[in-house]
This record gives structure tokens, sequence and C-alpha cells, in this order.
């Protein structure tokens, strides 16, 4: 991405193509882990999201941990600049700008990563989760509703089709030993923090149906009407859809495909309220790449720096000075 623009605004045939790409790569990591011994690759993949864990977390609680520093905060600008060639044919590599403040958080998030790397215990795995979670929802862009019923139809009969017609996706979900999915003990009662028995919730499942993002939460504001109307009913979609989820789940004692209720919850209920207004034809031609919802903060210019949480949060208000490149984009979990 340029330094300049926005998150790269996902299109219809991205969206019909998405699901396509998870299955093949749902496919290739169980037929990964039916050849090469599980242990071995845990080991490698959990040094992977250690790393990127350590920084989606830093990222995600650095704007709560700048409240709780003193005024007197005696707060130092870094700067980590690896160039490569001399003179007038000197390229910018790595320029990453961080404070005090950043290292702080970036200490506390080792911690963490240090607590799941050593124990893979629940709550940990949680906070990584949740992290990788928020930094998703913040980067995935949808310019209409459109495409976000594209979206979520297309992963509706990929997230049926691998829980019910095969055993791949659970086979995954259990082998993966990577933050990529929040569980949730079902016997806390009984073990307490040491619990052993999980439900499970993909992060896919969170990022995917994000009112903020499938394009129906900003749709008002072309229509210069100030409401919330489609978020508020887009959000209580969200969580009738995945309580269902886990109703039935403890209901049948099997893996339930969370898409196959929260796709008709996210898409029917936005539906039901434009239909009773008479702003069915009005949502569905409503494109947009810019709009964004009011109070939600975006990040509308990027700074040449990669991952600095401080500088991220300035760069919302003010265009850096120096001169911008592009820099590398983290991967983000599935």
């Amino acid at each position: 991405q340029n330094s300049s623009e926005m998150p790269e605004t996902i299109t219809s045939r991205d969206a019909a193509r998405f699901p396509i790409v998870a299955s093949c790569t749902l496919l290739g990591l169980y037929l990964f882990f039916k050849i090469f011994s599980q242990e071995y690759i845990n080991l490698l993949l959990s040094m992977y999201f250690f790393v990127l864990g350590i920084l989606a977390l830093s990222h995600t609680i650095s704007p709560m941990m700048n409240r709780f520093f003193p005024a007197n905060f005696p707060n130092k600008q870094y700067q980590l600049l690896f160039t490569q060639g001399s003179g007038e044919s000197k390229e910018e590599i790595v320029n990453y700008e961080f404070d005090t403040k950043d290292l702080v958080c970036l200490a506390l998030s080792s911690v963490v990563g240090v607590w799941y790397l050593l124990r893979k215990h629940w709550i940990a795995n949680n906070l990584f989760g949740l992290a990788f979670s928020l930094n998703g929802v913040e980067l995935l862009h949808l310019n209409n509703v459109s495409t976000g019923c594209i979206l979520l139809g297309g992963l509706f009969i990929y997230d049926v089709f691998w829980v019910f017609g095969t055993n791949v996706m659970v086979t995954v979900a259990k082998s993966f030993e990577a933050p990529i999915k929040l569980v949730f003990p079902q016997d806390l009662l009984e073990k307490g923090l040491e619990a052993d028995n999980f439900a499970m919730l993909g992060l896919g499942d969170i990022v995917i149906p994000d009112p903020r993002s499938l394009g129906s939460a900003p749709f008002p504001y072309s229509l210069k009407k100030n409401t919330h109307t489609y978020f508020y009913t887009s959000f209580v979609a969200y969580i009738f859809g995945l309580g269902l989820t886990i109703f039935i789940m403890h209901i049948f004692k099997h893996a339930q495909p969370a898409l196959l209720y929260l796709v008709p919850a996210c898409i029917g209920f936005p539906l039901l309220v434009a239909l009773a207004k008479g702003e069915v034809t009005e949502m569905f031609s409503y494109e947009s790449s810019a709009e964004i919802l009011p109070h939600t903060p975006r990040l509308t210019h990027f700074p040449t720096v990669s991952g600095s949480p401080a500088s991220l949060a300035d760069s919302m208000q003010q265009k850096l000075s120096c001169p911008r490149r592009r820099r590398q984009q983290s991967p983000s979990a599935m």
C-alpha cells in the first residue's frame, strides 16, 4: 500500500474468489498435517505467531495504555533505519519510528507472548486472537453491500461444506496450535484456569461478518442521514447469530459452522430494515470507497514506519512531513 492510501478495498471479484482460496488453503493445511509431524509444524507456527501476536497485541493496547502514562512520563523518540546503497542511490529498506511508550507496550505484549509460547494457555491464546481480530476488522473494507453479500454467501457454502461435508475443518482446527481461534473452556467451573475442554470460534467468524465492514453500516451516511440504524441492526444480528450457534452446538454436541447462522442473520436483519424503510434499491446501489462510520477511528494516512502504535495514532490527524515510501504489509490471520 502507498502510505497516503486507505486500506485496499475488497472488490466483488475478490469476494467471489475468497472462498476458493480459503478452501485451497484449508485443504493444504489438512494434507500438511496428515503428511508431516504435527510437533514440528506447530513448533514452527508457534514461533511465527509468537512474533505476529506480540506486534498485533502491542498495536491494539497502545491507545488504551497511553491513558495510563503520567503527563511527565519521559517519552523519548527513537528511529530504526536500514538503508541500501549510498549517495543519491541510497534507498530505505526499514524506517521504523517508535518511542518509550511503544517499548512499554511491546514489553507487556512480550510477557503474554512468552506465556503463550511456554504454556499455550487459553487466556494468552485469546488475547492474541482478539488482537488479530481487531487488526483484521480495522483493515477490512468493502465498498458496497453487494460485495458483502457475495463474500458472505460464498463463505456460507464454504463453512457448511467443510464442517458438515468433511472432517477437514475440525481436524485442522484441533491440530493447529496457533491463536487463529478463540477458545471457551466448557469445564471452567470444575477446573478453573486449568480447564482443558474447549469450544472454539474461528477468527474469520469474527472479522468477516463485522457490521462496520459489510457496507450496510456506513450506507445511511451516503443518504446524508445521521443515523446508526443499520449498524445497530447488524450488531444485534451478529449477537443473535453467534448466540444461536453456541446454543445449537451445546444442544447437538457437534461442531457447528458459525457462518451457517451468522450469514442469514447479518444479511437478513439489515435487509428487513431497508425493506421496512423503503431503501432496498438505495442500499444495493450505494457504493463508496472512502465513506466510513462517524466516531469510528480509521487510518487515513499511513506513516513510513511499520507497526508503531503511537505513529499510527498520530498519523490519523496529520501527515508526516518526511517522504513516504512503500511499507511491507504484515500478514493477517484468517
